[in-house]
């Protein structure tokens, strides 16, 4: 499993006093004001931030970083990605999962057909779905409902899944 999460990316500055606007990669954008620090990927090496200030405003969030104290200075982080640490993270309700580490699962059939590997998640409103890519590129887009998806073994990267009619 991933040490780190993707939780935003920096999408512009805002002011003058090296305050950052961030895109959330969450569903709760909440979680921000909970945060003392992140981390950003800077020339391969992940570099660790402290949390001055959280503010949000129409589903974006505006950090003020420690060290980071000009426009200049914020401009150079323009489109890099925040990280936190797993351990950070809350425990998810059992049949909930980051989509990190859902992405790269390779998915069965309960009759061990193998479909292909999850390439993306996205979220309908009512529920998540997975897109899966066999080796030839083919994709199927399955609801994560309990119907369809029946076991995820993360840990073994692995997810078993029952085709109901019309889905293939």
């Amino acid at each position: 499993m991933e040490e780190y999460f993707e939780i935003g990316q920096i999408v512009n500055t805002s002011g003058l006093k090296g305050v950052i606007k961030v895109k959330p990669f969450t569903d709760d954008i909440t979680k921000f004001n909970n945060l003392k620090t992140i981390y950003i990927l800077i020339k391969k090496e992940l570099k660790e931030f402290k949390i001055e200030q959280v503010r949000i405003n129409k589903n974006m969030v505006f950090l003020k970083l420690e060290g980071i104290d000009t426009i200049e200075e914020a401009e150079n982080f323009r489109n890099l990605y925040l990280r936190v640490k797993r351990s950070k993270n809350e425990k998810l309700e059992e049949g909930t999962y980051y989509v990190v580490d859902i992405l790269g699962c390779v998915v069965y059939t309960d009759e061990q057909k193998e479909l292909g590997k999850v390439s993306d998640v996205f979220s309908t409103g009512s529920n998540d779905i997975y897109v899966v890519k066999d080796e030839m590129g083919k994709q199927i887009l399955l609801p994560a409902i309990k119907d369809v998806v029946k076991k995820v073994d993360v840990k073994n990267k692995k997810i078993t899944v029952h085709l109901l009619e019309g889905l293939i």
